[in-house]
């Protein structure tokens, strides 16, 4: 079993993302973390990657909040969809929100599941096409939607049917990323 989705090998370019929008300078944020400025600029190169109590740290810069009146909209349109998709943060895979349609599936409340990853329900199929985002082109400015086949997998709270899942990458106002996924083409449930 997976129990965290891995630190995406293109993290860099989403905190100088996150930087910008932020009008944050580099050297700011490596006395912040503690770090030489030339550290912060290796990372954002893809040169070098932080590890430890850094990758926790850029992981919380990162993850997805909805901040902006924008960002609260998105989360009412998914909330109030006809569509069974659902809004996670594309960083940690925590649940932001999730339509009647795709609740209507799930054995838990959205209530229970909201703010806690998902990861721990990701089958092998949807772990394989998370190592493959990178060379598919997801963590790019503008990146195509993607398409995952999942097998069948059975949790308490819910199960995950067969068939092809869809990613879109949506950027948050304050530089973080959600990820909507709705269904594809998918398996009668059995």
């Amino acid at each position: 079993m997976i129990t965290r989705p891995p630190l995406p090998a293109r993290l860099g370019p989403s905190l100088r993302r996150w930087r910008t929008l932020n009008r944050v300078k580099q050297a700011a944020l490596a006395a912040d973390l503690g770090v030489s400025q030339a550290m912060i600029s290796r990372w954002e190169a893809g040169l070098a990657r932080p590890e430890g109590r850094h990758a926790s740290a850029v992981m919380a810069l990162l993850t997805a909040r909805a901040g902006s009146a924008a960002d609260r909209a998105l989360l009412r349109l998914v909330r109030g969809s006809a569509e069974p998709v659902h809004l996670i943060c594309d960083l940690t895979h925590r649940l932001l929100a999730a339509s009647p349609a795709r609740a209507a599936t799930w054995r838990a409340p959205v209530e229970d599941l909201l703010g806690t990853p998902l990861w721990r329900f990701a089958s092998d199929g949807i772990a394989e096409g998370e190592a493959q985002l990178a060379a598919r082109g997801w963590y790019e400015p503008a990146p195509e939607d993607v398409e995952v086949y999942t097998e069948r997998a059975d949790f308490a709270e819910l199960t995950i049917r067969a068939g092809v899942i869809r990613y879109a990458r949506l950027p948050l106002s304050e530089g973080g990323f959600a990820r909507l996924i709705s269904d594809g083409a998918r398996q009668a449930p059995a």
